[in-house]
């Protein structure tokens, strides 16, 4: 009776398990409505014309393609993507110059001791408009001010706070033993940490990177007060400037948004599985 007992639940089980993978297709697909509509709602509206927005129509009968002419060439669009992106990039790049450093000194050598480690990240909780004065004008002592580099550099600054956050579960997770070694073998402090500790968390670079950078490309407000001039203005900028408009056209401003996401979507679907390895790799914090 027991054997029978016990074959039952080995056939059992397995039958249970079969079951979760298709309510996990279930969140799925429900995730995916969620992120995709939206995006195939501002495609749609993207080519319709005035009258058709506001006659609310789902789908344009006629599409208006001449709105993604007028959104690229007329606009300074294009400009304001490339500008996005530069800002975007090196700023990430920059904070991870400094915050990569910091977070490794916190870990290994407690440098600041708890206090540093509880309260490096209250800063960054502060509403940004507090800071704005004060980077104006010390933008404008600097010569920076309505320039790309000035953008570049609060964007670094700005971040370093929750990249040094997010790296210390990295840190954490490289084997102390591994530095240990070097050290034995003669390597420096700084040679233990640009040899031996950066290319073991280079999957935790790449996705911090990425989560920052993403931050600088959607940031508004500093760019909105920072660049008065096309020459430095990102896409945000651009697009509000379109809204400011006193005949707002909903279809061109649907296409400027569209060209506006693709580089983001281009990188996340680039370094998808970097990502996903960097994330997981710090999951253990």
């Amino acid at each position: 009776m027991a054997d029978t007992l016990a074959r039952t639940r080995v056939d059992v089980r397995p039958a249970r398990r079969r079951r979760d993978p298709a309510g996990a297709w279930v969140w799925v697909v429900l995730a995916l409505l969620f992120t995709l509509v939206p995006l195939a709602y501002l495609l749609s509206v993207s080519l319709m014309t005035q009258g058709q927005v506001s006659a609310g129509l789902l789908v344009p009968s006629d599409p208006a393609w001449q709105n993604w002419s007028n959104a690229v060439g007329r606009s300074g669009l294009l400009r304001g993507v490339l500008n996005s992106l530069l800002a975007a990039l090196l700023g990430a790049l920059v904070t991870l110059v400094f915050s990569l450093p910091t977070a490794w000194a916190m870990v290994r050598h407690r440098t600041g001791g708890r206090l540093l480690a509880g309260s490096i990240l209250s800063p960054w909780l502060l509403p940004p408009i507090v800071a704005i004065v004060p980077l104006f004008t010390l933008l404008r002592l600097l010569g920076l001010n309505n320039t790309l580099p000035g953008l570049v550099l609060v964007y670094a600054l700005a971040n370093v706070a929750v990249a040094v956050w997010l790296l210390e579960g990295f840190v954490r997770a490289v084997p102390v033993e591994v530095e240990e070694a070097a050290q034995l073998d003669g390597a420096g402090q700084w040679r233990t940490l640009v040899s031996v500790v950066t290319p073991l968390l280079t999957p935790a670079l790449v996705a911090v990177g990425v989560i920052v950078a993403v931050l600088n490309y959607n940031e508004f407000l500093f760019a909105t007060f920072l660049t008065q001039g096309p020459q430095a203005q990102t896409v945000p900028v651009v697009l509000s400037l379109m809204l400011g408009e006193r005949v707002q056209d909903f279809g061109k401003i649907a296409a400027a948004s569209l060209v506006g996401v693709i580089p983001v979507f281009a990188v996340a679907v680039v370094l998808q599985r970097r990502l996903v390895a960097g994330l997981t790799q710090g999951a253990v914090r």
